[in-house]
């Protein structure tokens, strides 16, 4: 089975009946070592949702992993735009912590399963590739992923850390962005409402409305094209050109500023115009129609795949950082569309642009039970006081002094 590699989820889903999109799939009937637990589960992403029923099965890898690991695994039994006509994979391998596992965080990760079993060091690194290929293109672009370590092959120059900000996405902290190497001059804080994460499940890079606004303006006032549809910065339009023409002249590089190990330090990972401006489409003998690859987000700032592509990536949960290199395979034309450097002061910026209060699903779920039951509590205490017999009640004697009108207190539920 082909499967979809998600550091923005935590379960390890496979299709486990027939679906028109997916050209195989896991019968679990067929699997001597399958175990069923029986536990429903739903998983809901960006787009898309599935539902299934969580079990274990043995799984071994052809390369590098030798030996057979038990691994929890959801079979895949309804979809909701989650299989799409002409995708090539059959299932999501979700990388993420075991905050955002489904049900509940108790069902074990499949990255932990290994590190705990095969005992590899708990990182593992991404290479991405696809710069300046068609999105829609026959085959594969290819990559890698290293699950215990990092691959010196798969980088070039140096590996630049920031640090992971919450154990659950791979949350890091953002300083600023630059369009054709003008700040945007917003305050840090916008850049990480409500978090901004490591996301290879989701494809485009995605930004908080008021970013992306300031981002389109920006490559707007800079690029050689003043006047444009603004069906294409929304995702509705493809813009066209002749095949004969490179459009990627005419557009920025866009950097983004990540806080540095040493808090008092940034560095920047940019990327060219090559990995946002994409191909997408081929009209006629002439033709070739490209996509804007930044689209609006309302609860997140995402680092997908459109920058990734850029980059070598290496999920170091040991030392709580998320890194990054140059990508060889970061080139179009021979020439590379990805740049890191560093370092910077980060006097500029404020010292923390991450909200320190968190509350992300676990810890919302858990405060909504605890205040359902404190009111549930409350409202049991009041209807056992209605109700008790007036001669059960204390009669109060002339030493008793009750003035105090303010004792009754009324409650307005909502």
């Amino acid at each position: 089975l082909n499967i979809l590699v998600d550091t923005g989820s935590s379960n390890f889903a496979v299709a486990g009946v027939p679906d028109p999109d997916v050209t195989s799939y896991f019968n679990p009937k067929l699997s001597t070592t399958y175990r069923s637990q029986g536990i429903e589960v739903t998983v809901k992403y960006s787009q898309g949702s599935w539902t299934g029923v969580l079990g274990t099965d043995v799984i071994t890898m052809p390369k590098g992993l030798y030996g057979s690991y038990t691994i929890n695994i959801a079979t895949i039994l309804e979809s909701e735009n989650f299989f799409l006509p002409g995708v090539k994979w059959h299932g999501i391998l979700g990388l993420a912590y075991d905050a955002l596992a489904k049900p509940s965080s108790s069902v074990e990760t499949f990255f932990d399963s290994l590190v705990r079993q095969a005992e590899i060091p708990n990182i593992f690194s991404l290479q991405m590739c696809g710069a300046g290929l068609p999105v829609s293109g026959s085959g594969t672009n290819g990559g890698s992923l290293v699950l215990g370590g990092i691959e010196p092959s798969l980088y070039t120059g140096d590996i630049w850390y920031t640090p992971i900000k919450e154990e659950w996405y791979y949350q890091v902290e953002i300083l600023k962005l630059e369009v054709g190497g003008q700040n945007l001059e917003l305050d840090c804080r916008e850049y990480n409402a409500d978090k901004a994460i490591v996301d290879s499940g989701t494809t485009l890079l995605r930004l908080p409305e008021k970013v992306f606004s300031a981002v389109v303006q920006a490559i707007a006032r800079t690029s050689l094209i003043q006047e444009f549809s603004s069906g294409f910065w929304t995702g509705s339009q493809l813009a066209c050109w002749d095949r004969t023409e490179k459009p990627w002249s005419l557009f920025p590089k866009i950097s983004i500023y990540l806080r540095d190990e040493n808090s008092s330090r940034s560095f920047r990972i940019s990327v060219l115009p090559q990995l946002y401006i994409q191909p997408i489409l081929v009209i006629g003998d002439n033709l070739q129609c490209y996509r804007f690859g930044i689209s609006s987000s309302t609860n997140a700032l995402v680092i997908g795949a459109t920058v990734m592509e850029g980059f070598y990536v290496i999920f170091d949960r040991a030392q709580r950082r998320v890194g990054f290199a140059v990508s060889p395979c970061a080139e179009a034309d021979g020439a590379p569309v990805s740049e890191i450097e560093g370092p910077f002061p980060t006097a500029d910026v404020a010292s923390n642009c991450v909200s320190s209060v968190s509350f992300h699903e676990p810890v919302l779920w858990i405060a909504s039970y605890a205040l359902m039951s404190l009111c549930g509590i409350i409202l049991l205490v009041l209807i056992v006081l209605l109700l008790i017999p007036p001669r059960c009640q204390h009669r109060y004697t002339d030493n008793d002094v009750v003035n105090d009108e303010s004792s009754l207190v009324r409650h307005r539920w909502k």
